[in-house]
């Protein structure tokens, strides 16, 4: 699995500064919580992570973002080979409405190329059994999606996204939509998915990213408005019960926020 290196990252939306002087490092094989208050830059750089930054109007970065040493905003790198190694799931779950259950699982696989109905039919299997839906879903495979509940309608997005089998999962947000029950299977879902995946996750709950993640980065921006900086990260455990940072203790007790 790819390690990831961000080294020294700012970016802009417009002549909006909103990430500074980002520097941090992203073990494999492991979940990241990234924490802090709206408008600190969180999704920005999951976003960054997998070059979907440079999508949005006006959008520019400065630094460098590695995987396993390779600068993935080098010259000649294609943003698409960037996009199918680390797969991006979206705050709200967000299933092709008009699609069947089996064709949003291997959709993706359809986009990379892949027509044989065989191949597609077994990995449509592996991954819905890998996200624990297959069992719900077996005997319904073709109909449409938008008639699952929003914790299988989530479990299906995580599935389309390692359908093309990435090496890096970034989640935004992965459970804010969903009940307790739900939440707490994906976050267990997660947890599992560390054997196969380098998972990096947006979080606002301070408890999930307790007990989920194995190391924790807090971004936090100035009440000005300035942009958002990497105030702390370390272990999950020592960063929520030894903080190095006065702003990190602040915002763990509800001070800063």
């Amino acid at each position: 699995m790819r390690r990831i290196e961000i080294v020294g990252v700012n970016a802009w939306y417009g002549n909006q500064h909103v990430l500074e002087d980002v520097t941090l490092t992203i073990e494999p094989n492991e979940v990241t919580a990234f924490i802090g208050p709206s408008g600190s830059g969180k999704s920005t750089l999951l976003r960054i992570i997998n070059r979907l930054h440079e999508e949005s109007p006006g959008a520019r970065l400065e630094g460098e973002v590695r995987f396993d040493g390779a600068d993935i905003y080098a010259d000649g790198v294609d943003p698409a080979s960037i996009r199918r190694v680390a797969g991006l799931v979206a705050q709200n779950p967000s299933p092709f409405p008009t699609m069947s259950i089996v064709e949003n699982a291997i959709c993706g696989l359809r986009f990379n190329g892949i027509r044989k109905r065989g191949v597609l039919n077994e990995q449509a299997e592996r991954v819905l059994r890998l996200v624990g839906l297959w069992d719900d879903v077996a005997d319904r495979l073709h109909q449409p999606a938008k008639g699952l509940s929003s914790g299988q309608q989530q479990r299906l997005c995580i599935a389309r996204a390692i359908a093309v089998e990435p090496e890096i999962l970034l989640m935004d947000e992965p459970s804010s939509a969903l009940d307790p029950v739900s939440t707490l299977f994906i976050e267990q879902l997660l947890m599992d998915l560390t054997e196969h995946f380098t998972i990096v996750v947006v979080t606002h709950n301070l408890q999930q990213a307790a007990r989920i993640s194995e190391k924790t980065a807090l971004l936090s921006a100035d009440r000005s408005g300035g942009p958002g900086r990497l105030v702390e990260a370390a272990p999950t455990v020592r960063l929520f019960t030894e903080p190095a940072s006065e702003r990190t203790e602040a915002y763990l007790t509800g001070r800063l926020g």
